[in-house]
């Protein structure tokens, strides 16, 4: 019963997606009449978007400074995560070149049924500029431009977390009305099964079953992803940092840990779970304590290769060049900060879509094509990023203690 009730909310939003396929394929292009309520659905979580990126971006910032969560592993945690997440979207992007989900799609029937504005194309160096920067303060706040947002936000949590006390009023400002545009964004989700499966339906109804195809082929080939991530690279990365002492270790005490994952599907949920496994491989409690939490909020590996996923979706539909190193730098870096900004961010799954849309000169209105992908991925996605936050604390503990670590703590442990 306890499974039942933590999938409960993403057995209902598969059912709605699912039954706006349906929909869509037996309704065809008159299924757009329910268009309106998915575009609602939207609308709402537009509104939210830039407020909850704002507040929950300073408030996290100040709290990190405030309470001084920086200590001499921090330049190692650094390390670990962005090399990690950096292998898994370079393997992610390779595996898309060989096994394209889209490849059966045809671009120019998807293509004509979009706005012209959303196959709009960028120079690369158009895209480096609006990456970082927009031309006037009021920009920020629109959800075309999260990236200059985030990073003003994170500036000005800082600047905040550096007044001390004459910054304490707005520090719990921030961390109020953080509370209460989450619980908005929570009352909204409530309707995400409906608003999503009316977008779906109209999707399906003009796009028909090539679209399904490809989320077909998307979630087989995050599943090969998946197989290769937690079984290939996970071992790889624990031979590195132990040997063969690690890597028995290590199999014996992750099966937990991966259930967890896979029956609450929340990294959260996992922290306790996480930071006790950590113990029983070796790794000391501090380092434990410091790279779980933070692990899980900010490196997300299964969440970087499913971005890689969702930028080659959109732009194999459009016919975008894939293997250009201009572009495979961005869709590589890209993943990057949508791993990033997805556990960042609560409820980030839309905000690392419209990122996505707005830093490539997307229409915004793909972001919600998008969360289906985020959806049928779920499952192996909080698998990865749960789990990879272990071997994180095995990688940290490694190069912050040398070989040593490894002798005498599993001894103490077992």
């Amino acid at each position: 019963m306890s499974i039942l009730k933590n999938y409960a909310f993403t057995l209902l939003l598969l059912g709605g997606i699912l039954t706006g396929g349906i929909c869509g394929i037996v309704f065809g292009e008159d299924a757009s009449v329910v268009k309106p309520v998915g575009d609602i659905f939207l609308n709402l979580m537009f509104v939210l978007i830039v407020p909850l990126v704002f507040f929950s971006v300073s408030s996290s910032i100040c709290n990190m400074k405030r309470s001084n969560v920086v200590g001499k592993v921090v330049t190692n945690i650094i390390v670990v995560f962005l090399l990690t997440s950096v292998i898994a979207a370079v393997v992610a992007y390779l595996f898309t070149l060989f096994y394209n989900p889209l490849e059966g799609v045809s671009r120019t029937d998807v293509s004509t049924v979009m706005p012209e504005q959303v196959v709009r194309q960028l120079t690369s160096a158009e895209i480096f500029v609006n990456l970082f920067t927009v031309s006037d303060f009021q920009q920020l706040f629109t959800k075309s431009n999260l990236l200059p947002l985030i990073i003003f936000s994170i500036f000005f949590g800082l600047a905040t977390a550096f007044s001390k006390e004459k910054g304490k009023v707005v520090a719990d400002l921030l961390n109020s009305v953080n509370n209460i545009i989450l619980k908005m964004m929570g009352i909204i989700m409530l309707a995400a099964p409906v608003g999503l499966g009316c977008y779906f339906a109209d999707t399906v109804g003009k796009l028909g079953g090539q679209i399904l195809n490809g989320y077909m082929h998307v979630f087989i080939l995050y599943l090969i992803l998946t197989g290769i991530s937690f079984f290939v690279l996970n071992s790889v990365y624990v031979l590195l940092a132990g040997g063969r002492k690690a890597f028995f270790t290590f199999w014996r005490n992750i099966p937990t840990p991966s259930l967890m994952a896979i029956a609450t599907s929340s990294s959260a949920a996992c922290i306790p779970v996480n930071i006790e496994a950590s113990k029983r491989m070796g790794v000391s409690e501090s380092i434990a304590e410091t790279v779980i939490p933070l692990g899980t909020n900010i490196h997300k590996d299964g969440s970087v290769m499913a971005g890689v996923l969702k930028v080659i979706f959109l732009f194999s539909i459009f016919g975008h060049e894939l293997t250009s190193s201009s572009n495979m730098f961005m869709i590589i870096g890209m993943a990057l900060l949508v791993g990033a900004v997805m556990g960042a961010i609560p409820s980030g799954g839309m905000t690392g879509e419209l990122l996505i849309c707005s830093v490539f000169g997307f229409s915004p209105e793909l972001a919600g094509t998008l969360m289906i992908i985020s959806t049928i991925v779920d499952i192996p996605a909080t698998l990865l990023n749960s789990t990879g936050n272990v071997v994180s604390a095995v990688l940290v503990a490694r190069l912050t203690e040398g070989k040593a670590w490894i002798k005498n703590k599993i001894t103490q442990t077992e």
